[in-house]
């Protein structure tokens, strides 16, 4: 199983309302110290791909800034409240609150 795999199959146990980081989707899938290989499996999620990439953001609780456009990120931020995730002032998630597992 490819690292991009094992990081997907993990982030699909990541339920509705609850948030993970890329850290720590990294130490779960025996690849401690690689989060920003995370991000890019994220980034590369296929539409459709039953992967719920939005669950996942930075270990400050905050949705990570993607190059280009901010549309992603207004979009990730849009899934997350309608899945009752809360952001305080500063944009950031309480992940002692919101965080899986």
């Amino acid at each position: 199983m490819s690292s991009y795999q094992a990081y997907y199959r993990i982030v699909r146990r990541i339920p509705a309302g609850r948030v993970s980081t890329y850290g720590a989707i990294a130490r779960m899938a025996g690849h401690p110290g690689r989060a920003r290989q995370v991000g890019f499996a994220m980034a590369a999620v296929p539409e459709g791909g039953g992967v719920p990439w939005h669950r996942v953001v930075n270990a400050r609780g905050e949705i990570s800034r993607r190059s280009g456009s901010r549309d992603g990120e207004r979009r990730q931020r849009l899934l997350l409240e309608a899945e009752g995730v809360r952001f305080d002032l500063d944009g950031r998630i309480d992940l002692a609150a919101f965080g899986w597992p």
